[in-house]
């Protein structure tokens, strides 16, 4: 496409955690690139979704949930969430619009508004949230940040995605595509790879399991006959936690497993081998090496 009719820019999606940033994404980008979970700050990297509207290149930051961080790890993960947000065209607010202004908005708000970036205020869940508590809701953040735009979606139903998605396409400023037109994320297959039996772990096992997990990727080869050979291990802070995850006679481990080789398989296109085994490493989340495969910067 020549660059004179064409559009590019980037989009930083930030807000507080389990607001529907990866939901969306997801929506806009047409296809899943970032994993969704009901639990809280299951987003630990940034992940970069491309979505296409008409002549417009749009890429989108999927950041890390912003909250008041206590751990390093937790430090790493809004480093990273507001790394995304660097030289971005637009950055894009998603608000819970069920939950409302917590504390937890605070850091948010606070940090939105000394940035110099164009910034959009998107509330989502509004098919779940009071009219009248909406209109309030939307007031009390244009209070704090001057917000150019404001919309109203649900990530869920779709409802307001399709409008939201055109007017950012005819924001972003005027340029040759920074990707070609089948590329959908910049996530590597070993990183997707991981990614997607991470998610497995959150779905299967809720509550039981805390954020004292990871799951690195140590071996992805393809075969000779075409099919993808994955080899990871899950690492876990406490030998209970361990056996949480293998659960009675290695049947959760299997089922998880399962789960992620038939996700990974649709998403490759192609047949996957995946081995899973599950490790006990105390204070993983203090080690160097770790944050580097699970693609997290090192924070003091």
């Amino acid at each position: 496409m020549e660059a004179s009719s064409t559009r590019c820019g980037v989009i930083a999606v930030v807000g507080a955690p389990n607001a529907g940033k990866s939901t969306i994404v997801n929506a806009l980008v047409g296809q899943k690139v970032a994993i969704t979970s009901p639990k809280a700050q299951t987003t630990r990297v940034r992940v970069m979704g491309v979505a296409i509207e008409d002549e417009a290149q749009l890429v989108l930051v999927d950041t890390p949930g912003i909250f008041a961080p206590s751990r390093r790890l937790d430090r790493a993960m809004v480093q990273s969430a507001w790394g995304g947000a660097q030289d971005a065209d637009l950055i894009a607010l998603i608000v819970d619009g069920r939950a409302g202004l917590g504390p937890k908005m605070d850091p948010i708000l606070d940090g939105l508004a000394k940035r110099r970036e164009i910034k959009w205020l998107i509330l989502n869940k509004v098919d779940i949230a009071a009219k009248d508590k909406l209109l309030t809701l939307t007031e009390k953040l244009h209070a704090r940040v001057d917000f150019a735009e404001t919309y109203y979606v649900s990530a869920a139903t779709g409802d307001g995605l399709p409008e939201l998605k055109t007017a950012m396409a005819k924001a972003m400023p005027e340029g040759p595509w920074h990707f070609p037109a089948d590329q959908v994320s910049d996530a590597t297959d070993r990183l997707l790879a991981a990614e997607i039996t991470r998610e497995q772990l959150y779905h299967q096992l809720h509550d039981e399991l805390p954020y004292q997990s990871a799951v690195e990727t140590e071996q992805y080869k393809e075969r000779d006959d075409g099919s993808v050979e994955i080899h990871q291990q899950i690492l876990v802070a406490r030998p209970t936690q361990r056996g949480i995850i293998l659960g009675k006679n290695g049947q959760r481990l299997k089922e998880i497993g399962s789960k992620a080789r038939a996700e990974l398989a649709a998403l490759l296109g192609v047949k996957v081998h995946l081995y899973l085994h599950v490790k006990v490493k105390e204070g993983w989340d203090e080690d160097r090496q770790v944050y580097r495969d699970i693609g997290l910067d090192w924070v003091e």
